[in-house]
């Protein structure tokens, strides 16, 4: 072995080893993924400082450029900052943007305790109750026959869990159709959509009960009650989740 590569390989030797994922043609997706995946791991812990940019090349197999890039999407996602002479230096978890895709992916993978996907239960709750309010007081009769039409398919396909999951998934999208606050569907469909990722959000459930707490839904909606179509709501998300909650810890 020569010097320079005896050299390179204690300095890399000196630092956690972060390119774990197989190798893609999309180089910067990659490296973002691995980064912040260590950082939520705490293999890289708040206060620390990401490897030196040569390290990092060797470790991941990219060049510079795509490094630099990377650690801009990591200053971005409020994983770290640059500051000059001090490197690049990983922050306190309440700095983190958690509804990030690829934050909140991961805090799911690495969520021992199964806290994020509680608070994610909660958040969604709290949010699908406001949707659903305001579908109540929005319902058109074509929106209604939409949600009729996902109850029954819901009803038909409750002896095949995965076909009943894709109806539901519809119901919900169909009720978020009904209101004008697209800011609130679009975050549940980002937390509902990297729980949904999880294996351990995709359990078997009660299917019998879970439909019985969509025509309530449904009933609240078509009354135009808004209390009671949030109040169902809500109660369905939480109820649901406990429902397939794999035991655990609670954080």
């Amino acid at each position: 072995m020569s010097f320079d590569a005896s050299v390179s390989a204690e300095r890399t030797s000196s630092y956690p080893t972060i390119a774990s994922r197989a190798r893609t043609p999309r180089l910067g997706v990659t490296v973002v993924a691995g980064l912040v995946d260590a950082i939520v791991r705490g293999d890289l812990p708040p206060g620390s400082s990401l490897p030196p940019e040569a390290v990092l090349c060797e470790q991941f197999g990219v060049s510079r450029t795509v490094i630099r890039e990377s650690v801009k999407r990591l200053e971005e996602k409020g994983l770290v900052t640059v500051a000059q002479g001090r490197g690049t230096q990983v922050l306190n978890a309440d700095s983190w943007n958690m509804v990030d895709a690829t934050v909140l992916s991961a805090l799911v993978a690495n969520d021992a305790t199964l806290g994020t996907l509680d608070d994610l239960s909660v958040v969604r709750a709290s949010l699908e109750g406001v949707i659903a309010r305001d579908a109540a007081g929005r319902r058109t009769p074509d929106g209604l026959e939409r949600l009729r039409e996902a109850l029954v398919r819901m009803r038909d396909t409750i002896e095949d869990e995965p076909r009943f999951n894709a109806a539901d998934v519809i119901f919900h999208a169909t009720v978020g159709e009904l209101t004008q606050n697209r800011l609130a569907v679009n975050l549940v469909t980002t937390l509902f959509g990297q729980a949904r990722e999880s294996a351990r959000f995709n359990l078997p459930s009660q299917l019998d009960v879970t439909l019985h707490e969509h025509e309530r839904v449904f009933a609240a909606i078509e009354a135009g009650d808004p209390d009671a179509a949030e109040q169902t709501m809500r109660a369905h998300i939480l109820d649901a989740w406990e429902r397939r909650r794999p035991p655990s810890p609670r954080h």
